[in-house]
């Protein structure tokens, strides 16, 4: 339960603190929520920054879970199963756990399911620091940063540069928008992809499992990959039960591909263009994905319990490191140091 409050006479919105335990991990919870309790949003910095519910308050006076959380969280908190998980320095796999960086090689853990590959980065698996939070009357805030040498100083071998990355979950009436920031905080150069990986199953739905959700997802090619599910490289055309351009319904067809080459123009002050929208007739609203110029991979996931499906920006493919070391454009990044970093992302909820 939320009691610790910062009170306000004049804000919409609040910030609210609780201390809350999954697994065996325990820490202090942050809740955005606004005054009429409307729209609220949980963020857990103790386990990887995750924003674990952004929920809307229903016709029948429930709250709504736009993003899905598993069911066993309290017991099993898998860091990338639920909510909003942050993925970096690099987000999908990469091969072997290994790339190479000014001529010097790296080796990462092997921590995919196979236990062949590398995925998701540091971030999503550990403690962050919160730094700020305020509300006021258009929205409520809190901030997190992860440091690699002081939050993860046993990882500082295994990644070229230091660095430092600020996340701003803000949550409005309507939309639950994303900034970071990354900022390379060592002496060499900072290689870096970014990517978020929620999940989505909307309110109001009954279904037994996610296949009736309607998706449109503005990409015009993939990755293609090979047997083990990395990428060779190509970028052909979406095959058509791949092409999401035309709304449909997921359906029963397993999800778990990179799709690339966003079709939708810039269409708000802030230079953002749509990606996807997630829908469905039983459901009592609609989330539109947006994202700035960064974002120009986009994962489609479904887990094999099908409750729910992972609608994932990235600002670069899978395995990008090893592809750019082959000279694709995969979108990886590169900092030199002192140099930084800005993106955003937003998820609009628009009601029916």
């Amino acid at each position: 339960m939320f009691l610790n409050h910062v009170p306000s006479s004049t804000m919409a919105f609040q910030v609210h603190t609780s201390t809350a335990s999954a697994g065996d991990r325990s820490g202090t919870v942050y809740e955005l929520i606004d005054d009429a309790r409307t729209v609220r949003a949980e963020i857990w910095p103790f386990m990887g920054f995750n924003c674990l519910r952004w929920q809307v308050r229903q016709p029948d006076g429930t709250w709504g879970d736009i993003l899905f959380t598993a069911p066993d969280w309290d017991a099993n908190p898998v860091p990338t199963r639920s909510g909003h998980p942050i993925l970096f320095p690099f987000p999908g796999r990469m091969r072997d756990g290994r790339f190479t960086c000014e001529g010097k090689s790296y080796q990462l853990p092997l921590n995919d399911s196979t236990k062949t590959h590398a995925i998701h980065g540091f971030t999503p698996r550990n403690p962050w620091r919160v730094t700020d939070d305020n509300g006021d009357d258009q929205w409520a805030f809190v901030r997190g940063e992860f440091n690699l040498r002081k939050d993860l100083p046993a990882a500082v071998s295994q990644w070229p540069s230091e660095f430092n990355l600020a996340v701003t979950y803000r949550l409005f009436k309507d939309r639950l928008r994303v900034d970071a920031i990354v900022e390379n905080a060592g002496r060499s150069v900072l290689p870096f992809g970014i990517g978020y990986h929620p999940y989505f199953r909307l309110p109001g739905v009954t279904d037994e499992d996610i296949g009736g959700h309607i998706l449109q997802a503005n990409c015009a090619e993939m990755w293609e990959v090979t047997p083990d599910n990395m990428p060779t490289g190509m970028r052909p055309d979406a095959p058509p039960e791949l092409d999401f351009r035309t709304a449909r319904a997921i359906g029963s067809r397993p999800l778990d591909n990179v799709l690339t080459t966003i079709t939708s123009p810039v269409e708000t002050m802030a230079d953002l263009r749509e990606l996807a929208v997630l829908s469905h007739p039983a459901a009592t609203g609609r989330v539109r994905f947006l994202g700035d110029g960064s974002f120009r991979e986009l994962v489609l996931f479904t887990p094999p319990h099908k409750q729910a499906v992972a609608i994932e920006p990235y600002s670069c493919s899978a395995d990008a490191a090893n592809l750019w070391e082959r000279g694709i454009d995969s979108g990886w990044r590169e900092l030199r140091p002192g140099e930084s970093w800005e993106s955003t992302v937003e998820y609009v909820w628009e009601p029916v």
